[in-house]
């Protein structure tokens, strides 16, 4: 008998695995707060870079903040960008989040700290105890070079042993700084247990560098890694070792379940990946002008076939590993 086909589509692939992914109650509220970014990664799902111009404006922030607050389940917000530390609203929305007292993640490529304007940040997250979650691929300084560009890791050094000297990583200050690892090519992560084990020894004995968690992520078969992908004639294959790796665990743990993503223009998606396809919530555009409370959005999430890229190996997502 003949082998069956394989199935690379990722609703018939739930279907037969009698999974259904659909919206919990919401407690992560991500926000886009532009796509300027001080760096142009060769992996960015966003195609950020110092070029772009897009950027959340007051009034958009503020309509925000004023959703947010009659919100009490959602207990964390997650600031992305770019470099969301480049918007110039920036500590605006911390202090109004933090005055509410939900917890803000800011996503930092740690490079930032040393542009202009932002000599004091690092400062400012520690006196706000805001969470950072700090780029870093490799700690090889090849690996990381190659995939963000020529002297980003001994920049990257330089800003965690900073956070470190503020407090962050340290276990008894309460200031989290983790980091994240993601693949330098059409790879699945390795096992997250052992690839933090192997960072906080590489980075204690060559640098005397402490973090609290490591997440490892998949790169999403979207925008410039897409590009990527396409232009080394990989794509088919990449997609196929996604589809070939699909964890049904994984798939019912799925980031998008708690999660709500508002882009730099106020519209909202199901999560990030889906803002970058411009792929609106549930399937239906809809804006932060067009709802009077987040938590009445519908449970249907918009899924598609990039959607492999969190189910595959352990999973995926903005905290790391699901299964």
């Amino acid at each position: 008998m003949a082998n069956p086909p394989k199935i690379t589509d990722f609703a018939a692939k739930l279907k037969v695995s009698e999974i259904a992914i659909k919206r919990n109650s919401i407690e992560t509220l991500q926000i886009n707060l532009g796509k300027l970014c001080n760096q142009a990664c060769n992996h960015c799902h966003v195609e950020a870079g110092p070029n772009r111009s897009e950027i959340m404006e007051l009034q958009t922030v503020d309509r925000i903040l004023e959703l947010l607050a009659e919100e009490p389940q959602i207990h964390t917000v997650d600031l992305t960008g770019g470099a969301p530390e480049l918007n110039p609203h920036f500590r605006y929305v911390v202090k109004s989040i933090r005055e509410m007292g939900k917890n803000v993640i800011n996503r930092c490529n740690l490079t930032v700290l040393f542009t202009s304007g932002q000599e004091d940040t690092a400062t400012f997250l520690r006196d706000q105890k805001v969470q950072v979650v700090a780029s870093l691929p490799c700690y090889s300084k090849e690996n990381v070079d190659s995939q963000r560009g020529n002297g980003v890791f001994q920049e990257s050094i330089k800003a965690l042993k900073l956070l470190n000297g503020l407090g962050y990583g340290k276990p008894e200050t309460g200031l989290s700084l983790n980091l994240v690892y993601n693949p330098t090519g059409a790879d699945l992560p390795g096992t997250q247990k052992e690839l933090e084990s192997d960072y906080k020894l590489r980075l204690k004995e060559d640098w005397d560098i402490e973090f609290n968690r490591l997440f490892a992520l998949t790169n999403m078969p979207i925008k410039r890694f897409a590009h990527y992908l396409t232009r080394e004639g990989l794509m088919d294959d990449y997609f196929q070792l996604l589809a070939d790796n699909f964890n049904r665990q994984a798939a019912k743990e799925v980031m998008c379940t708690g999660l709500v993503s508002i882009g730099w223009d106020g519209q909202i998606f199901d999560c990030d990946f889906n803002q970058m396809l411009d792929i609106p919530v549930g399937w239906k555009t809809r804006s932060i002008w067009d709802i009077n409370r987040f938590s009445g959005l519908d449970q249907n999430i918009a899924l598609d076939n990039h959607c492999y890229g969190c189910t595959a190996g352990s999973g995926s997502s903005c905290g790391g590993a699901l299964a």
